[in-house]
């Protein structure tokens, strides 16, 4: 057994179980210019309150999220410290700089995951939520669908039309047991109306696959994540209807400000 393996058996054996968040935040949200040129995406308003602090109140009714690592970049690094100091929360949030200082340099979404494992030296469950992302289901049911699995888990929005994911977002197929069975990113074609939201949790036994994936695949996008560790083991697919909304273009942006669903 390598050492990193038998310390993650030993913390879940003896010290009991923890959950760490990480809200994915150190992109340079190019397609939202001009709003993003000088804002992270996370903290533009939806509706008078900034999209992160939707997610961090989700996560402030977990009991199990003991912690939260908001990962950001140079730029952005000092606003997400103003914004931290301007709100009080029971969880402790730590604002993570990943250096990097523009869109060519970005370290994308498995790379930031594993900056604040490797750097923080955290090796717990990790809920992981992509900061632009608007959703309506409880974190505490994610969570508790989780528990039944002890493995990789995605949310999985259901469109109700195939239309909505052709060319837009990653595509998932499940089994009747809820184990993804197939992947594709942004089809033309979609074979199902599942589509694949930036919203996981990873046991502390997978995380070594982030890394993995970093030096073997070099890619950076966290649905090819999802799709590399299923190749080698179970990954199960959470369901939600009710609401979501991927804040990434100018367009579903005005659409979640003019909505009048209650976020």
């Amino acid at each position: 057994m390598k050492p990193s393996s038998f310390i993650i058996f030993k913390n879940r054996k003896f010290f009991g179980s923890w959950m760490k968040a990480i809200i994915l935040a150190a992109g340079y949200a190019t397609r939202l210019h001009p709003l993003t040129e000088n804002k992270a995406k996370p903290l533009l308003e939806v509706k008078g309150k900034p999209i992160i602090e939707y997610l961090v109140e989700k996560m402030e009714h977990c009991s199990e999220i003991d912690e939260i690592y908001v990962v950001t970049n140079e730029k952005f690094y000092e606003d997400f410290c103003a914004w931290q100091k301007r709100r009080k929360y029971k969880r402790r949030i730590h604002i993570i700089n990943d250096k990097t200082k523009e869109n060519g340099t970005r370290l994308g979404a498995i790379g930031d995951i594993d900056f604040v494992i490797q750097e923080q030296h955290v090796y717990d469950d990790f809920l992981v939520v992509a900061g632009d992302n608007l959703f309506s289901f409880a974190l505490s049911d994610f969570i508790a669908f989780y528990k039944k699995y002890e493995a990789t888990i995605v949310a999985l929005y259901d469109t109700k039309d195939k239309k909505r994911i052709a060319g837009r977002f990653g595509c998932i197929q499940l089994d009747k047991i809820n184990r993804v069975i197939g992947f594709e990113e942004k089809p033309e074609q979609p074979k199902t109306t599942l589509a694949a939201t930036a919203c996981y949790l990873f046991p502390q036994e997978d995380l070594h696959f982030i890394r993995e994936a970093l030096e073997e695949k070099h890619f950076d996008r966290s649905g090819d994540l999802i799709k590399f560790i299923a190749e080698k083991k179970p990954v199960y697919g959470y369901q939600f209807s009710g609401y979501w909304f991927d804040v990434g273009t100018h367009e579903e942006y005005a659409l979640v400000n003019k909505s009048s669903t209650k976020l």
